[in-house]
């Protein structure tokens, strides 16, 4: 018993020294695992190790309660192991865009990342990519291989070509690759001189770049039209290609024609080709490895009108209203240069504000207005809807107690710079009638025309479609695709101006709040001429419960949740 009594202060003290030294090696632990995360934060350019941390969580589970994905899981964690600095935008857009109000679906993440994968598989400088250009440019009529049996193996291509305005080629890009998901074609894009580096590499551990050299067609638009002989339509009716035949020999590749045909009766009419979006002929362009496409619309529309597609659709977009919001923001990120411009602008000019409100005015040159009914139509939006504070018709502001002014920076864009000047005159001149409120104007730039073909015009562009989106609150005009995609990429409702009644050279409604941030698609798809499918509705808004037609262009259709 006294041995017994004698040995347990030993004995504590023995467990005392081991539960120290646990202790201390936990916490030395927990030291070293510090340590390296500050060293990767730092590694990957992080400024904040927490939100470093929290991103790489976000990759590794469906986000807060498993329900809703954090929006930057749109984008491959396998993007976070190359050089973060070669897009500064990937993650620094993020922090300026307003919290969305679309959670981005789990499925629609998934698909992403098969995607990846198989442009990792087929994508330039594979070894299936060399096979498969080799077989293009040898006019080996390769299309169909369904006979020998090796179709699970071929790889599928659709190569996009830039055609008008940067907001119409943002569209088309983002419609072509739904396209290409749907179809599992890898998509392919050719970078004229006007466009090189625009946008960051949006796919890890591979390009989306077409050499010129890999393909045996010059890759212009204006080598591509409805005249040319690979066009579909043209082989359609030639019959190079037919409905309903098993195994054809097939030509080396084909044109999908997409650009919108004007009619000009009594109004404006705007259509595409026929035989475009018809079931059958969907099922023939599949059979084809090889695929061009030339557009400057929207007809990621058209696409929820087949009846191949619904289904993969559905579970991609449960919220129809959101397709670019998601797709633009995960394609289509600026480079470095024009995120420059972007950063710059928006911390000397706008971060300050407490309100930032975003106005781009498009006077098209088709039907354009003089600039001060263009002006008036401007004011009358912002004071019906409360946009800006009304002004007195004196300098001397009004006597009220001294407290802290709201400050509102306005972000004026346009080709021309009347609208910046009037908007800035009017706030600088005059007080504003509760006095408690300070009006800034600014315009970035003021091109005179639009210049497509000019790289720093689209640099230019592309730094205001990003700036607009980064507002609280938005103006855009009806019919410009500029302000379709920075909507889109906002997940802002704007005010959208409408067109001006000719006759009487006013707009009857100032402006008006579309209920979807969608794009319009201009051109309706003709369904008369498709053998399967409800071809006898012109009117495609009267079966399918989600198209509306747009407040701008009556005959356009835009999605709507």
């Amino acid at each position: 018993m006294e041995g017994d009594l004698r040995g347990r202060p030993a004995e504590a003290r023995e467990k005392r020294r081991d539960a120290a030294s646990s202790a201390a090696i936990v916490i030395i632990f927990l030291l070293v695992a510090l340590t390296h995360l500050l060293v990767l934060a730092a590694h990957f350019g992080a400024a904040d190790p927490l939100i470093w941390w929290q991103q790489r969580a976000y990759a590794a589970d469906d986000g807060p309660g498993g329900n809703a994905v954090a929006p930057d899981r749109l984008l491959s964690p396998d993007l976070e192991d190359n050089n973060p600095a070669a897009c500064l935008s990937r993650h620094e857009a993020s922090r300026r865009w307003k919290p969305t109000a679309f959670p981005v679906p789990p499925y629609l993440v998934e698909r992403l990342r098969r995607y990846e994968a198989n442009h990792r598989r087929c994508g330039p400088r594979t070894a299936l990519y060399r096979e498969a250009v080799s077989r293009l440019r040898s006019a080996a009529r390769n299309a169909d291989h369904a006979a020998a049996g090796d179709r699970h193996h071929t790889c599928k291509y659709v190569v996009w070509i830039p055609t008008e305005g940067l907001g119409n080629r943002m569209l088309s890009l983002v419609s072509t690759f739904l396209y290409a998901l749907l179809t599992d074609r890898v998509l392919l894009v050719h970078e004229p001189p006007e466009m090189q580096g625009l946008f960051c590499e949006p796919f890890p551990g591979t390009t989306w770049l077409l050499q010129p050299a890999d393909f045996p067609h010059k890759l212009d638009a204006a080598a591509f039209s409805s005249r040319s002989k690979e066009s579909y339509v043209n082989m359609l009716h030639n019959n190079i290609i037919r409905y309903g035949y098993g195994a054809q020999v097939l030509p080396a590749y084909v044109y999908l024609h997409l650009e919108t045909v004007f009619l000009l009766t009594e109004s404006v009419k705007l259509r595409l080709q026929n035989h475009t979006f018809c079931e059958e002929d969907h099922r023939l362009l599949n059979k084809f490895d090889w695929m061009v496409v030339k557009s400057d619309n929207y007809f990621a529309v058209a696409l929820f009108m087949m009846p191949m597609y619904p289904r993969e659709l559905e579970r991609m977009f449960p919220a129809k209203g959101a397709v670019f919001h998601h797709l633009g923001r995960y394609l289509l990120r600026p480079g470095n240069r024009v995120w420059g411009m972007v950063d710059r602008f928006f911390e000397g000019y706008l971060a300050g504000a407490d309100e930032r409100l975003g106005m781009h005015v498009r006077n098209k040159q088709i039907f354009p207005v003089p600039p001060e009914i263009m002006f008036e139509q401007i004011l009358r939006c912002a004071r019906e809807h409360h946009l800006l504070p009304q002004v007195l018709a004196t300098s001397e502001p009004p006597t009220a107690e001294a407290k802290k002014k709201k400050a509102v920076a306005v972000l004026m864009l346009s080709l021309k710079p009347e609208y910046h000047d009037k908007l800035h005159a009017m706030y600088y001149t005059n007080a504003t009638v509760a006095g408690d409120v300070v009006v800034s104007v600014h315009q970035p730039s003021h091109d005179g025309e639009q210049q497509s073909d000019a790289r720093a015009h689209n640099e230019r562009a592309l730094a205001e479609i990003y700036l607009l989106s980064f507002c609280d609150r938005m103006v855009t005009t009806g019919w410009s695709t500029f302000g379709y995609v920075a909507q889109a990429l906002a997940g802002i409702r704007p005010w959208m101006l409408l067109p001006v009644n000719r006759n009487k050279m006013r707009a009857d409604v100032a402006c008006v709040r579309p209920p979807s941030v969608e794009p319009c698609m201009h051109p309706q798809p003709s369904l008369l001429t498709c053998q399967q499918g409800p071809r006898h509705l012109d009117d495609p808004v009267k079966r399918v419960p989600f198209l509306r037609h747009c407040e701008d262009v009556p005959l356009g259709l835009k999605l709507l949740d």
